[in-house]
Parts: structure tokens; C-alpha cells; sequence
């Protein structure tokens, strides 16, 4: 999240799409990171999609605007938290 911080900070409150995806493909590590955070992130967001569908998981739209929000870093771990009270939730009645 600081690093989202500090890019505002840096280039101003208007988000330009184009500019932050040239600065993450600026070097061969940053691409080579931006691009694995892609693929990975784009597999994990196809299951949490399927799951919360299957475990008819309550608020998972918050789990995708944290996605766009603040990081897939906050949201991953969130959406587990959300999927393991809606287990746990299904144990009581089961």
C-alpha cells in the first residue's frame, strides 16, 4: 500500500493506466515481476470467483473492490478469512 501511497504522491491523484503499466514493465525485473504477479493473481482471482459462488460466500464484492482498491495482497488473505468463516459456518449446520 505504501508504494501505491508513494506513487500518488509522485505523479499526482489522477491514475493513468497507461503511465503505471510503462512503469511496471520499465526493466527486466520489473517485468518479469509485474508479469508473474499477473498470471498468479489472474489464477487466484478465477478460483475466488468459483468459490464464492460455491460457498455462496456473503460479501465477496468487497473482496474484488479491495482487489482495484488497495492490493491483491490485502484481498487474497481477506477473501481465505471470508471462505474459512463460511466453512466453519457450514460445520455448525452440517
Amino acid at each position: 500500500m505504501q508504494a501505491n501511497i508513494d506513487y500518488i504522491n509522485t505523479y499526482g491523484p489522477g491514475f493513468d493506466v497507461l503511465h503505471f503499466i510503462r512503469l511496471a514493465n520499465i526493466n527486466p525485473a520489473a517485468s518479469s515481476l509485474s508479469r508473474d504477479l499477473l498470471i498468479g493473481s489472474s489464477a487466484i482471482v478465477v478460483w475466488m470467483f468459483s468459490e464464492s459462488k460455491r460457498l455462496e460466500i456473503k460479501y465477496f464484492w468487497v473482496v474484488i473492490i479491495s482487489t482495484f482498491l488497495i492490493a491483491f495482497a490485502f484481498s487474497a488473505p481477506l477473501f481465505l478469512f471470508l471462505r474459512e468463516l463460511r466453512l466453519i459456518e457450514d460445520q455448525k449446520y452440517n
